[in-house]
């Protein structure tokens, strides 16, 4: 069918609205109609390679829309249905069997090869040549998308559709790191590096939890005070002090458990520094392809833990039924993160996040 999709041509090439054919709905396969898409990180890190994307190709991965056909086999959603496109997995190695799709040991292939898992792109000029699809298993800045039934979430009735987009990696990268792997115990102190999509989120997960001590670190002051109102305890302007003492001071000592959401190679050696014995640091933001970072050894031996959290960990239905559930009681209010923009001004929304002038743009379809 004939949709209207942001092309990239190549790299730092920008946004040109194209149209262009995708293929109909095979085995497994479901059509989305899409109503609007998060703009996120990583589309403006692929955009300039540190993300092995082949160009040129439809990047997005934030898309909610409703299903318009669906392909032989599948029998879980219809035409009509409210879904957000979730993480794609290849569903049978084992980390996807042991619950853990985020970490397919296909996830090279699912996220940037091009195409579907087993088969070539499913998007084409208007005379024929392939453009590279399937991007994290949707290239959803786009009017359509082509993705897997087993990545579609249903979206509650009742519920704003155009917003739901962002759970699909940067509300979900945020809460679920918080939700599935510090899993808060009484008493937790919870140091968050960086006040984006991603870290906002992980603050009102740590808010919806028994976490006592939740510091939300930024260099931008207006970033902060969101972060306050959304439940951060304290807040930390990094332009001005020195986070890691900071921190210490704040918690009487290191912080059981530091979110580092920046990519910046220095603010990770922050973060790991800001726990001590038996704390763990969390590396969730993503970093220019072959970044490198350093830690002192003797302290990292003392029982710290670095560990990285993709995309929030767990399953994609079960963590984002639950931040829908916790948005409609109020309890996660994500939409204050948001700004609409039309398709045509992606270009736009990107610069403007880019300029910390915006939090998660997120693109209505036309």
């Amino acid at each position: 069918m004939r949709i209207t999709a942001a092309l990239v041509e190549e790299l730092d090439g920008p946004f040109v609205l194209t149209e262009l054919d995708l293929d109909d709905p095979g085995p497994g396969e479901v059509l989305v109609k899409l109503a609007a898409t998060g703009i996120c990180h990583t589309d403006g890190i692929t955009r300039h390679g540190d993300l092995p994307f082949p160009l040129p190709g439809v990047l997005g991965h934030e898309g909610a829309g409703t299903v318009a056909a669906t392909g032989p086999g599948v029998t879980d959603f219809a035409e009509g249905d409210p879904v957000v496109i979730g993480w794609p997995s290849c569903g049978a190695c084992r980390h996807c069997r042991a619950g853990e799709p985020r970490y397919c040991l296909r996830l090279g292939e699912v996220l940037v090869s091009g195409g579907r898992l087993d088969g070539g792109p499913a998007l084409h000029r208007l005379d024929g040549r392939p453009v590279s699809s399937h991007f994290f298993g949707q290239s959803s800045f786009a009017t359509y998308a082509l993705t897997t039934a087993a990545a579609l979430v249903r979206v509650p009735d009742g519920l704003p559709l155009a917003l739901m987009g962002p759970l699909a990696c940067g509300i979900s990268t945020g809460a679920g790191a918080v939700f599935n792997t510090v899993r808060p115990v009484p008493g937790t102190q919870i140091a968050v590096f960086g006040a984006g999509t991603v870290g906002l989120a992980a603050i009102m997960a740590a808010r919806n939890s028994p976490a006592t001590r939740i510091i939300a670190v930024d260099r931008n002051e207006s970033r902060l005070r969101i972060a306050a109102e959304l439940g951060a305890t304290n807040t930390v302007n990094a332009a001005a002090d020195d986070p890691v003492k900071a921190i210490h001071d704040l918690c009487g000592g290191p912080a059981d458990y530091s979110l580092e959401c920046t990519g910046v190679i220095s603010v990770v050696r922050q973060a790991a520094d800001s726990v001590g014995m038996l704390g763990t640091c969390l590396l969730i933001g993503g970093a220019p392809a072959g970044a490198e970072f350093s830690l002192d050894h003797l302290t990292t031996l003392w029982g710290k833990r670095i560990v990285g959290v993709l995309g929030g960990s767990g399953r994609s239905d079960e963590l984002m039924t639950t931040i829908m559930s916790l948005y409609a009681q109020g309890r996660f209010p994500f939409d204050r993160l948001v700004q609409y923009f039309d398709l045509a001004d992606i270009q736009t929304a990107l610069e403007q996040s880019y300029a910390g002038e915006v939090i998660k743009p997120v693109l209505r379809m036309p």
